[in-house]
């Protein structure tokens, strides 16, 4: 990927660069807009533009001069992760084009102010909609919820097994999972991913991800691989079959789970007690079950069981058989003795001299504020 040092901005050019107090490699087919343009665009960043907030800053919905709608994600200026963050998206997903990815247009590195311009997603992120938001209207019937399932997967098998060196997301839950006016699965946010050297088996690197949906030997011991991310979509499919988060706090401890919840069900042959019930029994429930079960084995406490993506892409797609040999999963209160940073500056320690009760009262209510972690060293 060409990369070039930022030093000048030339006006309407598509290789424009910016003046910046230190030099900031650029991807060299990134289109550069001025904060005044995106300024313009959202009406001043006004809060009725406003289309959410994540773990580095805010996005907006904003109209270019050319009629275009564009989402811009302004990174908070407050986050340590920023700088890193926002160059990490830009070369990770500027020369890549997939129908179930975003489609990044530029950037915007002006005055310290670091922001990013993406096509606009008609129907915000799979949590908002999916997860009790009765404003958003849209009903989630069994076919596009498969739909869905597939689209992430393909999207993924592309990042893992087309592109070179292959890229691991590290961030892959619902609220990362974009939907556009047809309800067509986009994945989002890249800032976390990194790339895989083909001839390495796994990276050790710091934990970055979302506690509920980390796999247990990377958040345990740093070590991913394209596992962790086949071990989130694993949580991911849960959520999308049950209809609720990975993590419920206002439940029973027993119930709070959803990964131990569906073992549970599992074990006693009843996966069809966790179905959404929204669906009014309007869904296959053989398919719903065969969905949970790749649930199950995405989410297996090795990840040399786990499945490829490309293999889950097969299994949900129903061109190849789901295994039955389904072992007890990696589950959450596995790694409660995890010692986890938020993105904020607040530390929580998650120790086994912790009373169950308080320790998954805690990793529950991080889980469920979708809450970006980095493990302690």
């Amino acid at each position: 990927m060409g990369c070039y040092p930022v030093f000048c901005r030339k006006k309407n050019s598509r290789s424009q660069v910016v003046q910046l107090d230190q030099d900031i490699p650029i991807a060299g087919n990134v289109k550069i807009y001025s904060s005044k343009e995106l300024r313009k665009a959202t009406g001043n960043f006004c809060p009725g533009s406003k289309l959410g907030q994540g773990s580095f800053g805010r996005v907006y919905l904003g109209k270019l001069n050319n009629g275009e709608k564009v989402a811009i994600k302004v990174l908070s200026s407050e986050s340590r992760q920023g700088t890193k963050e926002f160059l990490n998206e830009l070369s990770v997903i500027s020369n890549i084009t997939h129908h179930n990815l975003v489609k990044l247009h530029g950037c915007c590195i002006d005055g310290g102010q670091k922001m990013l311009v993406y096509n606009y997603v008609e129907n915000n992120s799979l949590a908002q909609t999916l997860f009790g938001n009765s404003r958003s209207g849209i009903r989630f019937d069994w076919r596009t919820r498969v739909e869905i399932c597939v689209g992430v997967a393909d999207g993924l098998t592309y990042l893992h097994e087309e592109v070179r060196p292959p890229i691991v997301h590290r961030d892959i839950k619902a609220s990362n999972i974009l939907l556009d006016r047809n309800l067509r699965p986009k994945i989002a946010d890249f800032g976390l991913a990194k790339f895989f050297p083909g001839n390495m088996t796994h990276i050790s690197t710091r934990v970055a991800g979302t506690l509920g949906y980390l796999a247990p030997e990377y958040a345990i011991r740093g070590q991913l691989t394209k596992k962790a991310d086949v071990y989130s979509f694993g949580v991911l499919l849960l959520e999308i079959v049950s209809g609720r988060c990975h993590t419920d706090p206002t439940l029973p401890l027993d119930e709070q789970f959803l990964l131990e919840k569906v073992w549970t069900l599992s074990e006693s042959d009843d996966l069809e007690s966790i179905i959404d019930g929204t669906m009014e029994r309007d869904f296959d429930t053989e398919e719903a079950r065969r969905l949970l079960k790749i649930g199950l084995l995405c989410t297996q406490d090795s990840p040399k069981i786990r499945p490829s993506m490309s293999m889950v892409a097969k299994m949900l797609k129903g061109e190849c058989d789901v295994s039955e040999k389904i072992m007890r999963p990696s589950l959450i209160t596995d790694v409660m003795d995890l010692k986890v940073r938020t993105v904020e500056p607040i530390q929580f320690s998650l120790s086994p001299s912790m009373s169950p009760a308080l320790s998954s009262s805690l990793v529950s209510t991080l889980a469920l504020a979708g809450s970006t972690v980095v493990e302690s060293r």
